[in-house]
C-alpha cells in the first residue's frame, strides 16, 4: 500500500572547503512536454539547466525532471533495452535512439557479470546519455560490487560469453581509426553483428567436436587475458566505470548500489566517489599494489555490498526492524535526501518500498542470469514515486503512487 513519506529535506553539507565545480547539460531549443506513465504529461517550461557538482558526479540539480532508476542489468541487453523502452526512453525500432526528452535516467549498477552482453550495456547507456545530454536530459550510472570487482580482477561470476565480448572488443579497439568515445558508442552495434556471426559459425561445426573444443580453450584463455587488460585498473574499461559515482544524489534522492549509511556520510561522499575513481583509473597505486577504497567497495557494510536495507527476515524482531529505519532516517537527515533507491539484492516481488517509503528496492534480478523476471522501472516526478511494470501500465490510472512533502 502506498504511504505519505513526512520527512522534510535539509541542505546538502558542502564535501570540502572548496567550491565545487559546476557542468550543466545543454538545454534544447525549445520546450518539450514529456510523457510520464500515468496518463499525465510533464510540461518542460523551459526547464533550468542540470547542474552537476563533483568528478564524477556526485551532487546533480535536475529541476522540474522526470526521474527514472533502473536495477541491476547483468550482462542481459535484451532485458535492459526492454525496462528502457517500457519506461519510454528508448526508441523500439532497433535503432537505440533516446526519446524520453529530458528526462533522467539513473541505472544503480551492477551491468557486470552474469550475463554475456555487458560492454553492449556500457555502450548503450554511454550513447544514451550523449543523445539525453542534446534533449536536457541526462543518463548517470553508480557502479556496484561486480564492477568493482571485475576492477580487482576478480571474474568469478563472469560468463562464459563475457569473455569472448571482452576479446572481441579488444580486437575492435585496437583496429579502429576513430578515439575511443566514437569507438565505445559505436560497439553495441557492432557486438550484435560480430555475435550473430559467431553463432552462424558455431552452428556450422555442429555440436561438440574437436576442432570446436579446441577454439574453445583458446578463445577462453584469450577471454581471460583481454577481460584482465580492459578492467584493470587503469585499463581502458577501467576507465570507463571511473566515470561513474558509488553514490549519487539527485535533487532529494539519493542513489547507490547497496545502501548507503551514517559513517558513509561523515567520511564523505565526494570523497568515496573521488578515491574510487582514482583507484579504477590506476592513479592509487602503493608499491605496485592498488590501494583499494575499502569503505566503498570492500566489507558488508561498504557502500556496494551493504544489503541493511534490503533484506526482509521473516523472524526479524521488532525492535531490529526499528534499530534498520532509525539508521535510514540518521543517513537521510545527514545527506540531506527524502529518500534512497538501491539495487544489488533481487527483490522477488518486484520494485517496492520500506520503512515509510524512505528506500525502494529496484533490483528485480531482470537479468537472464540472475531470476529472469519482467522488467520494472520506478518513476519520480514531482516527487512522486510510482513503479512501472509493462507497458500496459503506462496507460493505467489504478496504479498506487507514493507522495512525498
Amino acid at each position: 500500500m502506498a504511504s505519505l513519506c513526512l520527512m522534510n529535506s535539509l541542505p546538502v553539507p558542502p564535501s570540502s572547503s572548496h567550491s565545487p565545480k559546476l557542468t550543466e547539460t545543454s538545454l534544447p531549443p525549445s520546450p518539450l512536454v514529456l510523457h510520464s506513465n500515468n496518463n499525465h504529461s510533464v510540461s518542460a517550461r523551459a526547464l533550468k539547466p542540470i547542474v552537476v557538482s563533483g568528478d564524477p558526479p556526485t551532487f546533480v540539480s535536475a529541476p522540474g525532471r522526470r526521474i527514472l532508476a533502473v536495477g541491476d542489468l547483468h550482462g542481459d541487453l535484451k532485458q535492459a533495452r526492454s525496462a528502457l523502452e517500457m519506461a519510454g526512453v528508448l526508441s523500439s525500432d532497433g535503432q537505440d535512439l533516446w526519446t524520453g526528452g529530458e528526462t533522467v535516467l539513473i541505472q544503480v549498477g551492477d551491468i557486470l557479470d552474469r550475463g554475456e552482453e555487458e560492454i553492449a550495456i556500457l555502450s548503450l547507456l554511454r550513447s544514451l546519455d550523449k543523445q539525453a545530454k542534446a534533449k536536457g536530459g541526462a543518463v548517470f550510472q553508480v557502479n556496484g560490487n561486480h564492477e568493482t570487482m571485475n576492477v580487482e580482477g576478480d571474474f568469478r561470476y563472469v560468463d562464459s560469453g563475457a569473455f569472448d565480448e571482452c576479446n572481441d572488443f579488444l580486437e575492435y579497439v585496437n583496429d579502429s581509426e576513430d578515439g575511443w568515445e566514437e569507438t565505445f558508442t559505436g560497439w553495441v552495434d557492432v557486438f550484435e553483428r560480430w555475435k550473430e556471426q559467431r553463432t552462424m559459425s558455431n552452428s556450422y561445426w555442429g555440436p561438440w567436436n574437436l576442432v570446436k573444443f579446441s577454439n574453445y580453450l583458446g578463445q577462453r584463455q584469450k577471454g581471460v587475458i583481454a577481460r584482465s587488460i580492459l578492467f584493470r585498473p587503469g585499463g581502458p574499461l577501467a576507465r570507463e566505470l571511473a566515470r561513474h559515482a558509488v553514490v549519487l544524489k539527485v535533487n532529494d534522492w539519493v542513489f547507490c548500489h547497496g545502501g548507503l549509511l551514517p559513517h558513509h556520510v561523515a567520511y564523505g561522499i565526494e570523497k568515496m566517489n573521488k578515491e574510487v575513481s582514482e583507484w579504477m583509473r590506476g592513479l592509487r597505486q602503493n608499491d605496485s599494489t592498488p590501494n583499494i577504497p575499502f569503505i566503498a567497495t570492500r566489507g558488508y557494510d561498504s557502500v556496494v555490498w551493504n544489503r541493511l536495507y534490503s533484506r526482509d527476515a521473516p523472524d526479524l524482531v521488532d525492535y531490529q526492524d526499528k534499530q534498520v529505519c532509525s539508521v535510514l532516517e540518521e543517513t537521510l537527515q545527514a545527506v540531506g535526501a527524502k529518500a534512497m533507491v538501491v539495487g544489488h539484492t533481487p527483490q522477488s516481488i518486484g520494485v517496492n518500498c520500506k520503512y515509510n517509503c524512505s528506500i525502494w528496492r529496484v533490483d528485480v534480478g531482470m537479468s537472464s542470469g540472475v531470476l529472469n523476471s519482467r522488467p520494472e522501472v520506478l518513476e519520480i516526478i514531482d516527487d512522486k514515486a510510482r513503479v512501472i511494470r509493462s507497458k500496459r501500465d503506462r496507460y493505467s490510472e489504478e496504479l498506487q503512487v507514493v507522495a512525498y512533502t
